[in-house]
């Protein structure tokens, strides 16, 4: 077993990028093309090369810390390794009383 700071090379952060828990990862890099990333980072690139995931999902998946995978998605998202979707942020949401009026309108269909 390695320690997770062993694995982030004793860094806590990345630079300026921080990881939302929903944001979804999807790999980037082209097929038959290794990048120069460990073995943890190998391993979160071939989850989310079958479709994307959320940065909790691949903590879960990868069985090491939330704050570990943070670190090492930043490291492949300097190598142009993944692409991050961002989640809608919640001012930019439908209001909430139009989703029921079109819940409503459904059910009377």
């Amino acid at each position: 077993m390695v320690r997770p700071y062993a694995v982030t090379r004793g860094r806590t952060g990345t630079a300026g990028q921080s990881f939302d828990l929903i944001a979804q990862i999807t790999a980037q890099v082209p097929a038959g093309v290794e990048p120069p990333v460990g073995p943890e980072q190998a391993e979160i690139l071939d989850l989310c090369r079958a479709g994307p995931l959320s940065v909790a999902e691949i903590a879960a998946e990868v069985d090491l810390p939330l704050g570990v995978v943070r670190v090492l998605l930043g490291d492949l998202l300097d190598a142009s390794c993944i692409r991050v979707g961002r989640p809608v942020p919640p001012a930019l949401l439908p209001d909430e009383q139009i989703l029921r009026e079109v819940i409503n309108g459904l059910r009377a269909l």
